[in-house]
């Protein structure tokens, strides 16, 4: 199977420049190719990526235009790839533009000849790169396969270089384990159906009164000469912030992967909610004519969803499943925290708090989230058993106990 492996790389001062140089190229690459592909779609036509890749190509020979040379060819190639797969994806319209300030550099080598990776040491590791030449990294873990490729961003002020390895590894076969259901809050991250309430603190508060401190700095710092052109103290800022930030992003991860690895170890099936996490933290600004209600309580509500990191926890659990022999279900979410597990009445009125659930028909008590992990589970071997009603897929169904009596 195809898997990552990320490593911090220890840049020389002029290798960081370059790198920065190579991830602005890339930036102007791709927002230029996108703004090509959007003046064909407004005429009516349309370009690919081998047009676009020869008009580069002709480019480069351009004095103006002299400056693309300067980046490893292959990664402008990737660069109109990857933009070409984003189009036939989400869309041309769809696809956002590369910032300066809000985009973290970011570039790929696709060929593995290119790449030659040695260990220097316990702790340390070397790979040759295009125009790059030798560049040391801290070998943290093996790479435990063949390179495909590899992808060099920053983050939070440091270089990284992430290996696309084939290692080797048959998808797991099913591990027959008991099953259960996952139900992802803001209170509490994870919830499941055997009552286990897991969750992180990934913030702490120093972090948080000097997250808020850095914001109001960097709020009144001055801008000069239009929005994305600051002043070297805004920009130290900004830095700061960004560092902070990724301190708290590497805890989410790590947060969500172990609780992923542990889930998948110990259960054959993992039934979670298909939530739409982009509707679900939309702006409720709402426009001119028709402004919003409760604009700062849905903002601290989408605050408080993105901070859980929803949607990198299915990742991560979407890829433990296959080392594990654990299968991944996406249940509908509609009314699984109003539902009791008991009796199956809906009622809002049955869930008193965010933690209490007592049903208005019963009298059954549990704790809210782990009544709607209850109900996921219960949906999920629902779709397992009787297969799912939708069109695309047959309906598999159980044999009735007339049959097998």
């Amino acid at each position: 199977m195809l898997t990552g492996r990320r490593y911090l790389l220890a840049f020389m001062p002029e290798q960081a420049a370059y790198a920065e140089t190579v991830g602005a190229i890339c930036r102007a690459v791709w927002n230029t190719a996108l703004e090509q592909r959007r003046e064909y779609r407004r005429r009516g036509a349309w370009i690919n990526y081998s047009e676009q890749a020869r008009q580069m190509a002709e480019a480069k020979k351009d004095p103006d235009c002299g400056w693309l040379a300067d980046a490893p060819s292959h990664t402008l190639q990737q660069t109109l790839r990857d933009l070409e797969r984003a189009c036939k994806t989400h869309g041309t319209w769809k696809v956002r533009w590369r910032s300066k300030t809000r985009t973290a550099p970011s570039f790929r080598f696709p060929d593995p000849e290119q790449i030659a990776v040695r260990r220097l040491s316990r702790r340390w590791g070397e790979v040759r790169l295009p125009k790059f030449g030798p560049v040391r990294f801290r070998w943290t873990r093996p790479l435990g396969g063949v390179i495909r490729n590899a992808t060099v961003s920053r983050d939070g002020g440091r270089w990284y270089i992430s290996f696309c390895v084939e290692d080797g590894v048959a998808e797991a076969a099913p591990n027959g384990k008991p099953p259960i259901g996952v139900d992802r809050g803001v209170a509490v991250a994870v919830a499941t159906s055997d009552g286990g309430l897991d969750d992180r603190a990934f913030v702490t508060r120093g972090e948080a009164v000097r997250l808020k401190r850095l914001q109001q700095r960097l709020s009144r710092s001055l801008r000069v000469h239009g929005r994305n052109h600051g002043s070297n103290r805004r920009d130290n800022v900004r830095a700061e912030i960004g560092r902070l930030n990724a301190r708290i992003r590497h805890r989410r991860v790590d947060f969500a992967a172990q609780e992923a690895v542990r889930l998948v170890r110990g259960h054959g099936l993992v039934a979670v909610e298909r939530l739409r996490i982009k509707d679900m933290t939309a702006s409720a600004r709402g426009t001119v004519e028709q402004p919003g209600r409760n604009v700062k309580a849905k903002a601290g509500l989408n605050r408080a969803i993105l901070s859980k990191g929803w949607g990198g926890f299915l990742l991560k659990l979407e890829h433990a499943a296959r080392y594990h022999g654990a299968k991944i279900e996406k249940v509908n979410p509609a009314y699984t925290s109003q539902t009791c597990n008991a009796c199956k009445h809906v009622a809002p009125e049955s869930r008193k708090s965010q933690a209490v659930f007592r049903c208005v028909a019963c009298g059954h008590q549990d704790h809210a989230d782990v009544n709607a992990a209850k109900n996921i589970l219960a949906a999920g071997l629902a779709v397992t058993g009787r297969g799912d009603l939708g069109a695309t897929r047959s309906a598999k169904r159980q044999p009735s106990a007339r049959l097998t009596a």
